[in-house]
């Protein structure tokens, strides 16, 4: 069993844009087949740039505010509450568009040995 308390974490900028501020809850390795465990802080404006995994999917979940999330050069409303699925080798970022903070929580999961 593992206790994470989200507020008691290190705060990193994010590899795309160190603007947007993340918190890893789970690291790659700590439970088999997830690339990660995060939670991250968009300010307005801010984005993560485009880019693609072959090897893994990746889960987004808005907490909080309001963006895009363009997929394959398609934009899909990303806010409060939705969940979008990107499979491996989709081109995709996100975009916060609106004019608060966009949370979101993002996991990936492994989908061939690396």
């Amino acid at each position: 069993m593992k206790q994470i308390k989200i507020n008691q974490l290190p705060e990193t900028g994010m590899p795309h844009n160190a603007r947007i501020r993340k918190r890893v809850l789970l690291e790659k390795g700590e439970v088999r087949g997830i690339t990660d465990y995060s939670r991250a802080v968009f300010p307005p404006g801010e984005k993560a740039g485009s880019q693609l995994h072959n090897d893994m999917a990746e889960i987004f979940t808005c907490e909080s505010g309001c963006g895009e999330m363009r997929i394959n050069d398609v934009g899909y409303v990303f806010s409060t509450g939705t969940t979008i699925l990107v499979e491996p080798g989709e081109v995709h970022e996100i975009i916060n568009s609106g004019p608060t903070d966009l949370v979101v929580i993002y996991f990936g999961v492994e989908t061939r040995a690396g």
